[in-house]
């Protein structure tokens, strides 16, 4: 759960971005100027994390009355890239000790629950299966260590839009899959429930987290999960010609995952989620705008 220090929520005086280029990081940047919030972003190209360097780079760069969020990670599951994410987070960590900041957000993920839990919520004991887990789990434990820094985290669900660039099993594969060949391919019958949230419900939650000075546990999630099927038939529906879709050999066991929001809920009542049928629409909206 989470505890919110400012009430009435206000504005940062500034809010730091740390992976700004990425895909949320993008649309957190945007929510944040319509909000007319003071934003610095710092992505790749400005400071190379993984490097010892980027630690003079961010103490230059960094006020302690600013609220930082930290998105930049690499994706992989290989043991180079837990090394270059850790290292990541060191530096990161390293700066702040010596800067401080009004406010830490850390973007994990819910791959630190593992996949056993079927129903899962902030107090679900973490059990990472992979070391994508794993990293965001010792990156958690990085972040709560600094001693003079309110730290939020962040457990976001799988999380889509128009701009995510990943092609991971979800609407962005069914969307470029079903657009480019007419083709959706499913894992198995698509049996597996997933929640999934768009990414201007992340930026929206976050911005409200960033206002308020939140602190503590969050799971990312809107509550309502449907199976790869039902997804494969709502992407289907976007397109004025028929699409086909495939079930393929299934090469893993089939799993569920539902998230019990009882904790955002509480933090946020009014909060009302992109609906994930209307959430798709939007999706193909902006993309078939764009080409």
């Amino acid at each position: 759960m989470i505890v919110h220090r400012e009430s009435p929520p206000q504005k940062p005086v500034r809010v730091v971005i740390l992976g700004a280029r990425g895909f949320i990081g993008a649309a957190l940047k945007k929510r944040l100027g319509q909000a007319a919030i003071n934003v610095l972003s710092l992505a790749s190209a400005d400071t190379d994390l993984a490097l010892p360097a980027s630690v003079e780079t961010l103490v230059r760069a960094l006020n302690s009355s600013d609220a930082v969020v930290m998105l930049a990670t690499l994706t992989g599951r290989d043991n180079a890239t837990l090394m270059k994410n850790l290292a990541m987070m060191q530096h990161v960590i390293a700066a702040l000790e010596r800067t401080d900041c009004a406010h830490l957000v850390y973007f994990s993920s819910d791959a630190v629950y593992g996949l056993g839990p079927a129903r899962v919520t902030e107090e679900t004991p973490a059990a990472p299966q992979d070391l994508y887990g794993v990293m965001h789990l010792a990156r958690e434990l990085m972040a709560r260590a600094l001693a003079k820094v309110p730290v939020l985290v962040f457990r976001p669900t799988l999380v889509y839009g128009a701009g995510d660039t990943h092609n991971a099993y979800g609407p962005n594969r069914f969307r470029r899959a079903a657009q480019k060949e007419g083709i959706i391919q499913l894992f198995g019958g698509g049996e597996e429930t997933r929640d999934h949230i768009h990414v201007d419900d992340v930026a929206a939650l976050t911005t409200r987290c960033l206002m308020h000075g939140s602190t503590g546990t969050l799971n990312l999630a809107t509550g309502r999960s449907v199976c790869f099927r039902e997804l494969a038939e709502m992407v289907a529906r976007q397109f004025p010609k028929p699409v086909q879709i495939v079930e393929t050999a299934r090469a893993q066991p089939v799993t569920h995952r539902h998230y019990d929001v009882t904790n955002l809920i509480k933090a946020f009542p009014d909060f009302k989620f992109v609906a994930l049928e209307d959430g798709l629409a939007r999706c193909q909206e902006e993309v078939m705008g764009v080409t």
